[in-house]
């Protein structure tokens, strides 16, 4: 493996090399698009595997399936296939089993549609893919949906768009979910945040596992998903 990532190393340019190459310490890279920023966090996690770090201590974020498969792929190209791993998030702490399903947009349109459809309402009023945005952003905000039927101005901002039956839709969204042991993408991180809040066992774990913390994209990260870099 060492060769292999010799040889490639000296692609990097001088600026691209002391990020890669450094161990211990905190960094950030600020650069501009396609300037190669991810290639370099490709490098490091190899480095940090040829210098005999526990590749299970090294936790690399990123925020799209595509992009992680890339990056998966990258690294599986610098280093043994096999150490190229993944986390499992601890799915039955929360009432759901290890093999839940992950919606993706469509499945999230289908049942949002369908419970439009079954309340009687109009989908002029009540468009899929603009309830499935809003409850999107709740979700990213961590705004349950216990927080949303709290709060007056998100109820107010929703009356005005001549939705005030969203509430109820966020609802029988998240229990249908919940009770096809599915979660969608934006679960994905508001479950995470859960876990680690409300099993501070299982983030003790966690932080004592992951001793690199690396994060593709950064300047995209929203709340959710800063508060579980924060925690980790």
């Amino acid at each position: 493996m060492k060769d292999i990532l010799a040889s490639n190393i000296n692609s990097l340019n001088d600026s691209q090399k002391e990020a890669a190459l450094k161990i211990n310490g905190p960094i950030i890279i600020i650069a501009g698009a396609g300037s190669g920023k991810t290639r370099v966090l490709t490098f490091r996690i190899a480095y940090l595997i040829s210098q005999g770090i526990d590749p299970f201590s090294i936790l690399s974020l990123t925020f799209t399936n595509k992009a992680a498969k890339e990056m998966k792929k990258r690294v599986g190209e610098l280093v043994n296939e096999n150490e190229a791993r993944n986390l499992r998030i601890e799915a039955d702490k929360l009432g759901y089993t290890s093999s839940f399903t992950i919606y993706d947009t469509q499945d999230s349109d289908r049942l949002i549609s369908s419970i439009i459809k079954e309340m009687g309402l109009s989908k002029d009023s009540y468009k899929p893919k603009q309830i499935r945005n809003r409850i999107s952003t709740l979700k990213n905000n961590l705004i349950t949906v216990e927080s949303y039927e709290s709060d007056f101005d998100l109820k107010e901002y929703d009356e005005i768009a001549q939705r005030p039956l969203f509430g109820k839709i966020y609802l029988e969204y998240t229990k249908r979910c919940f009770k096809s042991n599915s979660m969608d993408f934006d679960d994905l991180l508001v479950k995470t945040n859960e876990l680690l809040n409300k099993f501070p066992e299982i983030l003790a774990k966690y932080q004592d596992r992951f001793r690199f913390i690396l994060v593709d994209e950064y300047q995209d990260t929203n709340h959710s998903q800063y508060l579980i870099v924060k925690m980790l």
